[in-house]
């Protein structure tokens, strides 16, 4: 009996160790369950918002380049229409820092330029942050003017070894470039250069492709030189006044507005065809004109009072007439199958505009049909998205076109980064084959129609 109870016991101290070790391990793993006074506390921290993670900036050096990239070009375009002697400056003393930067549609070079020189408290919610140490910083920014360069003498004939030369300045910039030991430790991959005429330094892409091109179509680049993988496609700057009247139709008379050059190269002449379909179409208003003021002027009022505005392909497949159209609050009909668009991972375009194949735009009747079917209300629908997302296209907004593009290419650093020590490590390079940080943009036209 004395055994029996002995055995007893002992079961029940094991039986006891092993519910006191549970509860041990359980409180050491396991956070101890809220009490009734801290519940209703543990509810309202559960629904409060999360804070957004806090994500360092990226730290953006800007090149001192010499004025000749780029004041000086604002220089050479001025004196060359005031006719001062084929590009010879006039007084030696003056500075040119002070000459203001000519408008054009693509003043993006101009706007981050002038951004990266602002002070950092006036930079509010920028992703990116200046340092003025090259060894400091995660990307390098070179502030070229190159789409101002490219037509200083625009339709100006110019004697050769005289005057301003576009020509000249990609090689004497490709010269600065690599004389930087920064820009030969990574061949350049870690450089952000503005590119965003499409024929801007045309003579120096091979030598620049590694870099993050800042460009608005990738229509004259080839599939080695550019891509949405290692480059930003941009906005071009709005030519035409931003519509400040309110959403509606009542003031908006015209069905379908085009003014623009007829004859383009490419892709763009499906223009003379669309105008061949549109031009006798009584609600329609289509007309050739080319740039200068008195044509935007009559551009602006023709967007602000018209429903929807064609955007056809130009020489290449975007063109500012886009942009131009989402300030006007006129609701883009794009006829460019290979277009190209600047942040669609934050903008949906199909909620503001309207994509029509090519090939069915040139249908008669097709295009004018489908617009008077779209009531009212859906164009006020058109017209609200088009107001929210506007500020992307605006260069002067604080919030705008500046602050995106410095959002997109804070996103290339991790590529970046992969494909300058992967480039370091190869002992074998098969230049036959393409560089895996290129992937191809839409040159195979679209795969549905609407």
């Amino acid at each position: 009996m004395a055994r029996k109870s002995s055995l007893i016991k002992r079961a029940a101290i094991a039986v006891v160790s092993v519910i006191a070790l549970y509860v041990i391990l359980s409180a050491s793993v396991s956070p101890s369950l809220p009490s009734s006074s801290d519940l209703p506390r543990q509810l309202i921290l559960e629904e409060e918002p999360r804070a957004a993670p806090i994500h360092p900036k990226v730290r953006v050096y800007m090149y001192d380049l010499p004025k000749r990239f780029t004041h000086g070009v604002i220089e050479q375009h001025a004196i060359v229409r005031r006719g001062g002697g084929g590009g010879i400056k006039k007084n030696p003393a003056d500075d040119v820092t002070a000459l203001k930067y000519p408008g054009h549609q693509h003043m993006h070079e101009w706007y981050l330029f002038s951004d990266l020189n602002r002070p950092e408290s006036d930079r509010s919610g920028s992703p990116v942050t200046r340092v003025l140490d090259p060894a400091d910083a995660d990307l390098f920014y070179v502030p070229v003017f190159s789409s101002l360069s490219l037509i200083v003498n625009a339709g100006r004939p110019v004697d050769p070894g005289s005057g301003y030369s576009d020509e000249r300045m990609q090689e004497e910039l490709m010269d600065w470039l690599e004389s930087r030991e920064w820009w030969r430790r990574n061949r350049g991959r870690d450089h952000v250069i503005p590119a965003g005429d499409p024929n801007a330094l045309y003579r120096i892409l091979d030598r620049v492709k590694n870099a993050v091109l800042l460009v608005a179509d990738f229509g004259r680049l080839g599939p080695d030189q550019g891509s949405f993988v290692k480059d930003v496609a941009i906005p071009y700057s709005h030519r035409v006044n931003l519509f400040t009247g309110e959403i509606g139709v009542e003031a908006r008379d015209t069905l379908l507005f085009f003014m623009g050059n007829r004859y383009r190269k490419d892709g763009g002449k499906v223009r003379d065809l669309l105008f061949q379909v549109l031009e006798k179409e009584e609600d329609v208003t289509i007309k050739h004109g080319t740039q200068s003021r008195e044509n935007r002027r009559a551009a602006t009022k023709g967007m602000h009072t018209s429903k929807f505005c064609l955007n056809p392909a130009g020489d290449t497949p975007s063109a500012c007439r886009l942009f131009d159209s989402i300030v006007s609050l006129c609701v883009p009909v794009i006829v460019s199958d290979s277009i190209e668009l600047p942040f669609e991972d934050v903008i949906d375009y199909r909620e503001f505009s309207i994509f029509v194949e090519a090939g069915v735009a040139l249908e008669p009747g097709f295009l004018v049909g489908m617009l008077r079917k779209i009531g009212t209300e859906k164009v006020l629908e058109y017209q609200r998205e088009m107001k929210q997302v506007r500020r992307y296209f605006d260069y002067e907004n604080p919030n705008g076109a500046v602050k995106e593009i410095w959002r997109q290419v804070s996103q290339k650093l991790p590529l970046i980064k992969l494909m300058s020590n992967r480039d370091k490590r190869l002992v074998l390079r098969n230049s036959t084959e393409p560089d895996c940080s290129c992937l191809c943009t839409n040159q195979t036209g679209l795969l549905t129609s609407i």
